[in-house]
């Protein structure tokens, strides 16, 4: 697996600002939903995009991850001491939570696919009473 700063595109001096823009931009593009014809795949890259933001955005966990790897989050190898940790264990051990609640405390329980299309979100029964007044062309024009 890439690196956390390799799955957002992000460089290792990314602000917490770019490491939200990136995983905004990432977990939209990875989305299942958006990747029916590649579900599976997408549903993969979508837990790594969750598991990257998660850690590269809490400075803590980052802090972890720079120095120790992965493995420094997951109790795995040479990780960080008692101290360092802040706990009474003998290490830091990290629980990734689901990449679909990362999603939605990011995103919050709206649409997030609703503001990339703006007003042209309509429900389908909403297209049948679209008027075709509101349409800047003339039938004239069309002929």
């Amino acid at each position: 697996m890439a690196s956390y700063y390799e799955i957002l595109d992000v460089p290792r001096s990314a602000s917490a600002d770019d490491i939200k823009k990136a995983y905004r931009r990432k977990a939209l593009q990875w989305h299942p939903d958006k990747n029916p014809d590649n579900k599976e795949f997408a549903e993969k890259k979508f837990k790594e995009v969750a598991e990257a933001y998660e850690v590269l955005s809490d400075k803590h966990k980052r802090e972890i991850y720079d120095r120790y790897g992965r493995e420094g989050l997951t109790g795995a190898g040479t990780g960080p001491s008692r101290a360092e940790a802040g706990s009474g264990g003998p290490g830091f051990t990290f629980t990734f939570r689901s990449p679909e609640e990362v999603f939605r405390e990011f995103f919050g329980s709206g649409d997030p696919f609703a503001e990339l299309f703006g007003e042209w979100t309509l429900e389908a029964s909403e297209w049948l009473n679209f008027p075709l007044q509101a349409c800047p062309i003339s039938w004239e024009a069309l002929r």
